[in-house]
């Protein structure tokens, strides 16, 4: 059982995370009351992940949500919403109202606050797929939060619940903070995608086999060893390896050239700041991405 008392969650917005926290704190022995699905797809994740929970127009679920509401909606409808719940009166008095976001912070929850509720910011910082599978992937994960400090013991107490870590990130530090996260896994996506993409054109039959034993052994080297784990041509200073790569990628693949050389790039100059890549040793690496800059090859 929860170290919280028990709560009366609601839940707007039964997406891929806000089916997934229900679920879980559901399985802590919180009740949850009531959700509301705008689509189908959210109806049939409140049917696996809480079953019998009734389905309610989202101000009906924040009238049943006594203790807890969690709106887990996209982050630009975040602030209509929650105006629009404080200007109908659906909002109690000492209701905790939390948002999933992670680009906004308490600000976002003004209207909640001056009706009378108490806001509440908490962001996990994880890659939901909307299925059960997510919940094992609760364990261990680390939520941005950020919370008035009347409330930071519940919200603490909340992500114990969830089996995660706080970690607090200040008001005006919310969107470099969400940045970060989307910067890491987002663009992840993107470029393993590419040089996935990459490997097929060079003629590789099962690319994901190829690269993804190396893919894990630089994300691990890099968690323990942050730019220690660098490798490749790049921290080596072989600008004549990487012209041959922007040569290969403008003849196969012209519009990757712009991301290549970007990425390429920064890599020097961490590699430089690092101190594995002497300025002197950079110098012929510089000016090929200086000639193939963004801009003159896109």
């Amino acid at each position: 059982m929860s170290a919280l008392e028990r709560q009366r969650v609601g839940i707007i917005g039964t997406g891929r995370v806000g089916a997934v926290l229900g679920a879980a704190l559901r399985a802590r022995g919180h009740d949850v009351v009531a959700a509301s699905a705008a689509s189908a797809a959210a109806k049939g994740r409140i049917a696996r992940l809480l079953p019998g929970t009734p389905v309610l127009p989202a101000d009906e679920v924040a009238g049943a949500a006594t203790d807890l509401l969690i709106i887990a909606v996209p982050d630009d409808a975040l602030a209509d919403l929650v105006a629009g719940l404080a200007r109908t009166g659906a909002l109690r008095t000492g209701q905790v109202v939390l948002h999933t976001s992670g680009a906004h912070g308490l600000a976002v929850l003004g209207p909640a606050a001056i009706a009378g509720a108490r806001p509440l910011a908490l962001h996990p910082a994880m890659t939901f797929t909307g299925t059960a599978a997510d919940l094992d992937r609760l364990a261990g994960i680390s939520y941005g939060i950020t919370a008035p400090a009347d409330l930071k013991a519940f919200a603490e107490d909340i992500v114990h619940d969830l089996g995660g870590h706080p970690e607090w990130v200040a008001e005006d530090d919310r969107a470099l903070y969400h940045a970060a996260l989307a910067h890491g896994a987002n663009h992840l996506v993107t470029l393993v995608n590419e040089a996935m993409d990459r490997l097929t054109d060079a003629g590789v039959v099962y690319p994901e086999k190829v690269i993804g034993p190396l893919l894990h052994a630089a994300l691990d080297n890099t968690l323990r060893m942050r730019d220690a784990a660098l490798t490749g041509p790049v921290s080596r200073g072989d600008a004549g390896t990487v012209a041959r790569h922007v040569a290969a990628i403008e003849a196969t693949a012209p519009d990757s050239v712009p991301a290549y050389v970007a990425m390429a790039r920064r890599t020097a100059d961490r590699a430089i700041a690092a101190g594995q890549l002497r300025p002197h040793d950079a110098e012929a690496l510089l000016g090929v991405l200086a000639s193939n800059r963004p801009e003159r090859v896109a």
